[in-house]
C-alpha cells in the first residue's frame, strides 16, 4: 500500500517482524589511531596486518597537516599518524577512548602464525592464543602494539558467526 500525499514512507519488514533499517551498513570503512613514532609503528602494522589481508598503504594529509598512513585490507582501512599533543600518561584502556582493536582472521592457523610472529619480536602477549567462551569457536590471541594499545586477531568460523 502507498502512502498518501504528506505521509511518511513505511518501511518494508524483515520476514520475522522487525522492520529493515532505513541505511544499510557493510561495517567499519576505517579506524584511525594516533601512535608516539611512526617510523616504529609504520613498520609493525605494516607487518602485522600483510598476512591477514591488508596488503595496500595510502597516504592522506590530515586536518593539520599530519601524514595518514592507510593499510588497507579486506573491507576496511586502518590509519595511522604521529602524536602532536604531549601525553604524560600511559593508555588506560578504561578511560574514555579505545579499549582494543580486534582483526579478522581467516583461519585459526593464521592466529597462531602472527602469534609466533608477535613472540618472534618480542611483542607483549596478553593472553592466547586459545579458545574463549565469547563466542562458539572464538580463536584469538591478544597483545600490545608499541605503544601499549591493546589488539587481537580472532577467527571464529563462520558457521559459529
Amino acid at each position: 500500500m502507498r502512502p498518501h500525499k504528506g505521509e511518511p514512507k513505511r518501511r518494508k519488514k524483515r520476514a520475522h517482524g522487525e522492520p529493515e533499517p532505513a541505511v544499510q551498513s557493510s561495517g567499519v570503512h576505517h579506524l584511525d589511531i594516533v601512535v608516539s613514532a611512526i617510523d616504529r609503528s609504520l613498520p609493525f602494522y605494516r607487518d602485522l596486518l600483510a598476512p591477514l589481508g591488508y596488503h595496500g598503504i595510502s597516504e592522506v594529509e590530515g586536518e593539520r597537516g599530519e601524514t595518514i598512513y592507510y593499510l588497507w585490507g579486506p573491507g576496511t582501512s586502518f590509519g595511522l599518524r604521529e602524536a602532536q599533543s604531549p601525553t604524560a600518561t600511559p593508555v588506560d584502556r578504561y578511560a574514555v577512548g579505545l579499549h582494543h582493536v580486534a582483526f579478522e582472521a581467516v583461519s585459526r592457523a593464521a592466529v597462531d602464525e602472527r602469534a609466533e610472529w608477535l613472540l618472534a619480536r618480542q611483542a607483549e602477549i596478553e593472553s592466547g592464543p586459545q579458545e574463549y567462551a565469547y563466542q562458539l569457536g572464538y580463536y584469538a590471541v591478544f597483545f600490545y602494539d608499541p605503544d601499549g594499545l591493546k589488539l587481537e586477531i580472532v577467527h571464529v568460523p563462520r558457521h559459529a558467526a
